[in-house]
């Protein structure tokens, strides 16, 4: 039987990120996500939110760490892990998703908790795209060069 876990999110981060480093040295951070959604109740549109603990590992929780704060967006594509232990004789668990990969969006420095940091490490910005194109075209661009 085939089976496919693959977690695909975007959302807001609910707290800073907390990261740890195990005993061989590797780093992990434990981010909490707010996930929305607009669903239809009683002929009114509603926000329900999804919180999601998620796991980054390795370079990508250092980086999460460095430049991620409370209310930062990212989107997240990792798998589903479902952690299960004993507590005063009744047993819990609790579904997570391990990131393997982390996507910033949004502005570079907005909600950065590293904002001069970053803006100081990025290259310097690009010219328009319209430079030295003649704008008898759609949009500055010859057309047979428009970018899409």
């Amino acid at each position: 039987m085939a089976s496919y876990n693959r977690v695909i999110l975007v959302g807001n981060l609910t707290r800073d990120p907390e990261l740890r480093y195990i005993p061989s040295g590797t780093a992990v951070s434990e981010i909490g996500l707010a996930v929305n959604d607009r669903v239809k109740k009683n002929d009114q549109w509603v926000d329900e939110t999804t919180f999601v603990d998620v796991t980054l590992w390795g370079r990508t929780a250092e980086v999460a760490n460095e430049y991620l704060s409370k209310g930062s967006n990212i989107l997240i594509e990792g798998r589903l892990k479902l952690d299960t232990w004993e507590k005063d004789g009744q047993k819990r668990s609790k579904l997570r998703v391990v990131a393997d990969k982390m996507q910033m969006l949004g502005s570079r420095d907005g909600g950065a908790r590293g904002g001069a940091r970053a803006a100081a490490s990025r290259p310097p910005q690009e010219e328009s795209y319209d430079e030295g194109f003649s704008s008898a075209s759609a949009g500055g661009f010859p057309d047979d060069e428009i970018p899409f």
